[in-house]
């Protein structure tokens, strides 16, 4: 009998853990070789080192987008590039979040910050888009600012005569790449601190990442 509970209980713990995605994490971006080590791209590399580090594949075409179920501290969770080119990635997050049927605050998005310095991160709860297209996009997608978010510093542009565009789409330096990837992973234990309902905890813990 012992061994039918224990049985029992085994199943019952994989029900649990395979339950409906609560979540949806989304990383910004723009789809296509030129643009895939982009300033612009932090929030798509941020999610890709995420999904490597779980174990976990961004592979399926579903919501205009590039998706992958993961289980992250027990919370399913789905992960998103949307592949709609940045300025229309509120296509792809409102179609999850209808699918669903997830709140804006089950949101959580990851992108780019040309107010930060490469290696910086910045969490918020809600608020406006800061001049990001993309999530300018979501916000008029779901007709609602109150998602979480993650911002990723790539740094201002080294010249004011530069055009925004041609600094956020140009390359990362290698020395900017490891700072990036040493922000990808803070953002990563953001993240779970956040699913887990510590927010403020994570706020605390990416916002004096250096």
């Amino acid at each position: 009998m012992a061994d039918i509970f224990d049985l029992f209980r085994q199943i019952s713990g994989k029900r649990e853990e395979t339950g409906p995605v609560s979540w949806l994490v989304v990383g910004l971006g723009n789809p296509g070789d030129e643009y895939r080590s982009t300033r612009h791209n932090a929030g798509f590399m941020t999610i890709d080192e995420l999904a490597r580090d779980i174990g976990a594949r961004i592979d399926r075409a579903k919501f205009h987008a590039l998706t992958g179920e993961a289980v992250i501290g027990g919370v399913r969770v789905l992960l998103m590039k949307p592949m709609t080119m940045m300025n229309a990635s509120g296509i792809a997050v409102s179609e999850a979040a209808k699918f669903y049927k997830l709140s804006p605050d089950h949101i959580l998005v990851f992108s780019d910050d040309i107010t930060l310095a490469p290696g910086r991160l910045r969490v918020r709860a809600r608020g406006s888009a800061g001049g990001h297209n993309g999530l300018k996009s979501i916000i008029e997608h779901l007709g609602s600012e109150d998602f979480p978010r993650i911002r990723l510093g790539v740094g201002e542009k080294p010249h004011p005569e530069m055009d925004l565009a041609d600094w956020v789409l140009s390359n990362f330096t290698d020395p900017e790449k490891l700072q990036l990837h040493s922000a990808a992973l803070c953002a990563e234990e953001g993240l779970k601190l956040i699913l887990s309902g510590d927010f403020d905890r994570a706020v605390q813990l990416c916002n004096s990442h250096r």
